[in-house]
């Protein structure tokens, strides 16, 4: 006999749009899979989240860390691929996806995508972009950029809910086939410095330690972390940057736990300084007690006019520490996504990701926009100003030396001080250490034929590379005539979108996720922010507001250019009872090249979060 009450009705699942998933094609074949081919086909029955992705791009990297409970809460129901779409030309080679998949610890099959087929198939914009299908094999959701995972974990919910009530999902092992690893001292070591004593700290990231080098460069000295990804006293979650406080003590950037740990070589206390462990939002605060502020990804820090000064690259700033008085605050960047000089309040930045104090100037070797740049007193002699020496933005890149100018860097992570006044530069994705003398503008070739060189520190007459994909330090010789090369120009290859002249309507689509709805008591939970390059494009339209949609007065005398489309929306949990639901925020960059012809469209729709009603 059962006494148990009879089990609710389930509510009806909602009615979702039948859109069947395209076929995933990609030249560069399939990671993590054993060697085997997956289809959506062989995936029926499953819940497959498709991640487009390229290494470059921090917000992708937030994503995988976003995805990892889910990853594991959900792993007999649901299958996570990679797609992993370039934006680099070296991304575009199948080795660097190869090694990101393994420095990056992605535990899921990888499609390497060079071509971007599969990101066409999807009409995907932006990176990251994540696209669900349902057990059926329909697309039932599509969210641009960060802050989705507790709506893809309710997703998943009610979708493993809804197919298992009607006999189509499959649970079992996923496809997923972990790689042998490999035994070396240092793998895809980040940063690198030298300790007064003549040994190296190096940034062992992918291991999630530091380790000590003797002064060869090679033996090991100690670890410092137990090797496991965490937040302890005796852990790191993929630490990069690193510098040498007045005191002995080394400030470690601890870059996934949105953190400064300070490290001290001589009792091996690791203590935490600054940050929460939880990354940095939109609407938080920007200043305050360093250990009661959130941050994003630091990746670089560096002692400069007193204080601490911190590549987040995470949200395109400048930051200080002060340990004298415990705070942090934002010294420069908007984080808006860009190259803009003037003020360093006015300044955008694109991931700045290594940093060099020099004298009355601080290097800055800002990734995504392929440039050196330096922090400096404004002219008027109050604050601080920003000007960029080589780089234009965004979408050009290349290996070209000659004047600043016209001179091209591919993704730089590392800038070094050198003796003379010049710069030196980790040129990553171009294998090679570059030049910038201030003093004639002229970039050079010092050195090629590394391997994703990351930062770069003097000892004595020589220069010690940080070889991240060979995973050693390299010893050079400073040259003293550069190397030749062939020049090279490259811009970001994605097709542009073809829009009509006159007005065009852009709409940033969002849909609350289920059991959601915009929080609208402290005021507007959507922001939208437009410009373009060149800034003549836009002729009406551009600045901030508060709608997700804008329409945009195109300039009749150019006929292409690039859309920069910032969007935020905040959504609360949608229950009565509770006087504090939980929030989420839901945020992305979009650069959207577009060419402007008669037969062009006349509605620019991006996906932040759900799928577009008015597509066909």
């Amino acid at each position: 006999m059962n006494d148990a009450a009879p089990a609710p009705t389930p509510a009806p699942a909602p009615r979702r749009a039948r859109v069947r998933a395209p076929e995933l094609t990609g030249k560069g074949g399939w990671l993590n899979t054993g060697g085997k081919d997956l289809t959506l086909a062989g995936l029926r029955g499953r819940v497959v989240i498709l991640d487009f992705w390229t290494f470059c791009c921090i917000n992708c990297l937030h994503v995988l860390d976003e995805l990892r409970e889910l990853e594991e809460k959900h792993r007999d129901t649901v299958v996570i691929i990679g797609v992993h779409s370039p934006k680099f030309v070296h991304e575009a080679e199948h080795a660097a996806v190869v090694d990101a998949v393994e420095r990056y610890e992605v535990h899921h099959p990888v499609l390497d995508d060079p071509e971007l087929a599969t990101w066409k198939q999807y009409a995907v914009r932006a990176w990251p972009t994540l696209v669900v299908i349902d057990p059926e094999g329909y697309v039932v959701a599509q969210h641009a950029g960060e802050g989705h995972a507790h709506a893809l974990a309710r997703l998943v919910e009610e979708l493993e809910a809804e197919h298992e009530a009607k006999g189509t999902l499959r649970r079992g092992d996923g496809p997923y086939v972990a790689p042998e690893p490999v035994a070396t001292d240092l793998r895809f070591p980040g940063k690198a410095l030298l300790l007064p004593g003549g040994t190296f700290l190096v940034s062992d990231s992918t291991r999630h330690q530091l380790v000590e080098l003797a002064a060869d460069g090679e033996s090991v000295v100690r670890r410092i972390g137990s090797g496991e990804r965490g937040f302890g006293a005796d852990a790191f979650s993929e630490p990069q940057g690193l510098a040498l406080l007045p005191d002995g003590r080394v400030v470690v950037a601890d870059t996934v736990n949105h953190a400064l740990r300070t490290f001290d070589p001589a009792t091996g206390l690791v203590e935490t300084v600054a940050g929460t462990g939880r990354q940095w939002w939109q609407g938080s605060p920007t200043s305050g007690p360093a250990l009661e502020t959130d941050l994003s990804s630091p990746w670089d820090v560096a002692w400069w006019q007193d204080r601490v000064w911190i590549a987040m690259a995470g949200v395109h700033q400048l930051w200080t520490w002060d340990p004298a008085t415990g705070t942090v605050e934002v010294a420069a960047g908007t984080t808006n996504e860009g190259l803009v000089d003037g003020p360093a309040a006015e300044a955008w930045f694109a991931q700045p990701s290594g940093l060099a104090a020099a004298g009355d100037r601080l290097w800055i070797a800002d990734s995504e926009t392929s440039a050196l740049r330096y922090v400096h007193r404004a002219d008027t002699g109050t604050g601080y100003a920003i000007t960029s020496a080589v780089g234009t933005g965004l979408f050009d890149f290349g290996h070209r030396d000659g004047d600043a100018a016209q001179a091209l860097l591919q993704h730089p992570l590392g800038v070094t001080a050198l003796p003379d006044g010049s710069v030196a530069v980790c040129d990553t994705y171009n294998h090679a250490l570059r030049r910038y003398d201030p003093a004639t503008g002229e970039v050079t070739t010092l050195a090629t034929d590394l391997r994703e060189p990351s930062d770069a520190v003097l000892a004595g007459e020589d220069i010690v590379v940080v070889e991240s994909a060979r995973h050693r330090l390299t010893r050079l010789r400073l040259p003293e005539e550069a190397v030749r090369v062939d020049a090279v120009a490259h811009r970001t290859q994605r097709a542009a979108t073809e829009v009509a002249p006159g007005t065009l309507r852009l709409d940033v689509v969002f849909r609350a996720p289920s059991g959601q709805k915009l929080d609208t008591r402290y005021g507007p939970s959507t922001r939208l922010l437009v410009s373009a390059t060149p800034p003549e494009l836009l002729a009406g339209g551009e600045g901030a507001g508060t709608d997700l949609f804008r329409e945009l007065a195109l300039n009749p005398e150019l006929t292409e250019g690039v859309l920069h489309v910032s969007a935020m929306a905040a959504s609360c949990d949608d229950d009565p009872a509770n006087e504090y639901p939980a929030c989420h925020v839901h945020q992305q960059d979009w650069g959207v090249p577009v060419r402007i012809t008669p037969t062009g469209t006349t509605r620019l729709p991006l996906v932040l979060a759900g799928l577009d009603d008015d597509e066909g």
